[in-house]
This record gives structure tokens, sequence and C-alpha cells, in this order.
């Protein structure tokens, strides 16, 4: 009988690339020694794959049997320059395509394959075998930042700090000039309209609107600089969460809107509410001139009476939390629910810009877990010399809404964990977000 222990113990699952499909039902998980897919809300194991082998990115084609999968980790499945589409229902590759460098990231869609290098993106079209469409040039992306919705996709353009944002249907690139240093991450809203963008700085995310290509806001992280993990909107696009290195998750209000609100004023308002806002505002101006208006019509009046209707649309629209109406932290710099958290000192004049800008409304600590030095006996660089997206660090914080009120941050890693928060309104009647419940989903909470 053999009685002599092993040398070393097993090496443990770990976690090389998290990601949500286009609806944040149910998000993959690439491993080392393949993959596994979650259905969001609960965090109940759906599928799973065993290869003995390591995947360092999985991407879900919404709910489709189609996945984009790539090898990584110390021991891939797949060579990290191929991108394999799974066919899950038949447990099998359809299809392959094969790039010089390797493969950062993925994006799926019935129609079209975005396979993401480190200096470009190619488009593929859906076929088999599949056609290229076209390929953009990029700045370095080591991240494999790309988003895409129905309507566009979004990379970084070939200067650092700018972005692409490309029409499927006719092609036409628009140029974003975003940042002055490189892109960190950035995200879609689920309509399109809307782009969030952060740089290697962290300190500052800005949204812009996809149809002109306008600012529409700049949300202000934190002073000192972090490295963004996630930005995601909310599925009506009136939030934004973010979350970064510093471990904490941030949610914002959007201000201006998602649909076109740029120079509509209360344009978190769904098109009808809107179009009621505006005519509110006639019916008032016709007033003012008919003299049935008790006050005078001073300077300062018509602006009361904007800003007083942006709030009430807000307010209309931001209401679906769970039936919670938003209250107090309103600021008129934000246009609705954003804090510029230093009070009276932002309207100073004079003071630096940090003191005037639009915070979050809400944050709150979540987990990155402990991840050890070693893996297996094998140091976290080894494993991490892979260059699949993932595996260069253990993947954490990446960000999926499940509705207006509640999201998931997921991190990866040898200490994989989902959290679940909420946001509800405090004692105090501001909105905050609070931590509703966890679990390590790799292994036993």
């Amino acid at each position: 009988m053999n009685t002599r222990p092993p040398i070393e113990s097993p090496s443990p699952t770990v976690v090389l690339s998290i990601t949500f499909n286009d609806d944040c039902s149910c998000f993959a998980v690439g491993h080392s020694t393949g993959f596994c897919i979650y259905h969001s809300g609960t965090c109940q194991l759906k599928a799973s794959r065993d290869f003995n082998a390591g995947i360092g990115l999985v991407q879900m084609m919404g709910k489709a049997n189609y996945l984009g999968i790539v090898g990584g980790g110390s021991l891939p499945k797949f060579a990290t320059n191929k991108l394999i589409l799974w066919d899950d229902l038949k447990s099998k590759p359809a299809l392959e395509i094969s790039a010089l460098t390797p493969v950062r990231g993925v994006q799926l869609s019935k129609e079209r394959i975005v396979v993401v290098l480190q200096n470009s993106v190619r488009v593929y079209k859906f076929a088999k075998p599949p056609s290229l469409v076209a390929a953009y040039e990029t700045a370095a992306n080591l991240w494999g930042a790309c988003c895409m919705s129905q309507r566009r996709i979004a990379f970084p353009g070939r200067t650092p700090g700018h972005v692409q944002l490309v029409e499927i249907a006719t092609g036409n690139v628009s140029i974003i000039p975003a940042h002055s240093s490189a892109l960190r991450a950035i995200g879609l809203s689920r309509d399109g309209e809307l782009l969030a963008t952060a740089s290697e700085m962290g300190t500052l995310i800005r949204v812009f609107s996809t149809a002109s290509c306008a600012r529409v806001c700049e949300l202000r992280r934190g002073i000192d600089p972090a490295a963004i993990f996630s930005l995601a909107f909310s599925p009506s696009g009136a939030q934004l969460a973010c979350t970064s290195d510093k471990s904490t998750l941030h949610v914002f209000d959007v201000p201006g809107g998602r649909r076109g609100g740029i120079n509509s004023g209360g344009g978190n308002a769904q098109p009808g509410r809107q179009t009621q806002t505006q005519t509110g505002q006639q019916q008032q101006q016709q007033q003012q001139q008919q003299g049935h208006m008790n006050a005078p019509p001073g300077p300062r009046g018509p602006r009361l009476m904007a800003a007083s209707n942006n709030n009430a649309g807000g307010v209309t629209d931001t209401g679906g939390f769970g039936g919670i109406v938003s209250g107090g932290g309103a600021s008129s710099v934000s246009g609705g629910g954003n804090t510029t958290k230093w009070g009276i000192l932002s309207k100073l004049p004079l003071m630096p810009r940090m003191f005037s800008d639009v915070y979050s409304f809400a944050s709150v600590a979540f987990e990155a877990g402990q991840e050890p030095l070693q893996v297996g006996g094998i140091p976290i660089s080894s494993i991490s010399g892979s260059t699949t997206l993932g595996t260069s660090r253990p993947p954490k914080g990446v960000i999926g809404w499940l509705d207006e009120g509640s999201l998931l941050v997921v991190g990866g890693g040898q200490d994989a964990r989902w959290e679940r928060f909420v946001i509800q309104q405090g004692q105090d009647g501001n909105r905050v977000c609070v931590r509703e419940g966890w679990k390590r989903y790799l292994g036993s909470t």
C-alpha cells in the first residue's frame, strides 16, 4: 500500500475571466480547468464543462447555445491566438478564428463576431466559415476594452484615450476624444445610446451620447488614481456603476438622461413623460404671456422653473428603485440625485475643480477576496504569464445590473465571490447601496 503523502496538494480552481450576457441574466466564468455558466440572480450553476485545461475567456451570445472561448491559464485548452465558437448543445467547436496575436476580448451577436487583439479589432460576419467584414487599428489595448450593442461597437481609437464608435449597419466610424491618457474601461448602455469611459488614471468617468458624440456628463470617482475594473449602466441607462482596485462600488445618477436628453432637460424621463414636461413648460410660458402669473417674470423665474421641471422629470424616472423615491442629496450641478460632496464649498469661486465635480450618490465596499501569492506551488506571476484577457491578474469587481434597484459584483481568482447589492432609502432619506448577500460560487459559503 502506498502511504507516501503527495509532494504538494492539487492546484485549486482559479477563475480567469468573468463576463455577463447581454441582459445580465447569466454570467460565464472561464477557469483553470474549463468554464461554468451561472444564473445571475441566484448564483446557481446552469452548465459546466471540464476540459482539464484552462479557459482564459468565455463570452456568451445572449442565451443561445453558442459561446466564444479562448484558451488561457498555465495550461491552455486552446491556443491563446484562436477564438473557438463553442456549440454547447453538441459539446464541440462550431467555428474557429485564428489571429496572429493573442486574443484579448470577444463580443458576439447573431450577425457579428468581434475579436479584440492588443492593437486591432477585427469584425467578422457570423457565417460558416466566418468572413472578415472590417479591421480597425487601435492603441495598445491590454485589457481588451470593447463593448457592443445592437447598433454600435465601441473600442479604443488609434490615439490613446480616444474611442472609436462604429455603426454596425453602415460601417461609419466616429472618433470621441474621451481622455488624455489611455483607456482602461468602457461601457455601453443596453440601448446603445450612452457610452461611459475611464482612463488609466481612474479619477474621472465621462459619459457620451453615441448619437451625437457629445459629452453628457463628467463624474468623479475620487481624487486618488485607481484602476477601474468595470463600468456598467443600469437597464434604463439612468444610473452608472463602477468598481476599482480601491474595493469600492460607486453608483452615479446620469444627468441628462438616456434618450436624446442632452438638450431636453428632464432627459431621464421616458419619451412620453418628457413630452408631458415640455407641454407643462409651454403652458406656463403661455400663462406668463397672458399675465396670469402672480409673480413678475424676473430674470431668475424661467431658470428656476426649468430646474424644477428637470428635477421632477428625473424623480419620475428614477423612482423605480422598488418603489423608493429618490430623496435628498440632490444637486443643481448634477441635475438630480448626484452630490457635489463638498456642499457650500462647491459654490465658492476660484475653488479647485474637485470641489464642484459630481460624485456618486452611493458607495459601498465590495470584497476583493484573499488571493494567495502562490497557487499549487506556482507563483501567480507564472500563472498570469498567459496573455489572454483575465489571466494577467484575477478579474475582480465585474458589474452586472439585475434591475434598476439591484446589481451584482462578481470576482475571480482563487477566492471567487458573487455579491448582490441593492439600492434603498436610508434613514436620512438619501439613497444608499447595501450588500444583500454574497457567496463563494466555486465552493461553499
